[in-house]
């Protein structure tokens, strides 16, 4: 489960903008990644959940974007990506994990989440 982006091209604007004018910091951050996600026996699968769980509780839209992204990248299924959101209901508030879901839906239904699942 590498989280590092060889080619900047695939990164959101900002965050490619930044990897190219910053390389070093960008691959201090990157190798940052690798080491916290080696670091213990957590599963590839288990480790892009916890992950996409923290953006949620972070509220942050683009995180939870790109977490999804890669998990479906992962074949991690779509159910189990709407669970962590449903799962951050009693810690992140309501409203908080519907917008979470909302934006999981972005990516699930490939449209503006606005279908029913």
């Amino acid at each position: 489960m590498a989280d590092e982006v060889d080619d900047t091209d695939e990164l959101p604007s900002t965050a490619g903008e930044f990897a190219d004018e910053y390389p070093d910091v960008w691959e201090q951050y990157a190798d940052l990644g690798e080491a916290c996600a080696a670091s213990g026996p957590i599963d590839g699968e288990s480790k892009r959940l916890v992950k996409l769980g923290l953006a949620v509780a972070a509220q942050s839209e683009g995180a939870v974007h790109s977490h999804v992204r890669r998990a479906l990248d992962e074949d991690v299924s779509p159910e189990a990506l709407r669970q962590v959101a449903i799962l951050s209901i009693p810690t992140v508030g309501f409203p908080q994990a519907m917008a979470a879901l909302s934006w999981i839906d972005d990516l699930v239904d490939g449209d503006d989440g606005d279908e029913d699942w």
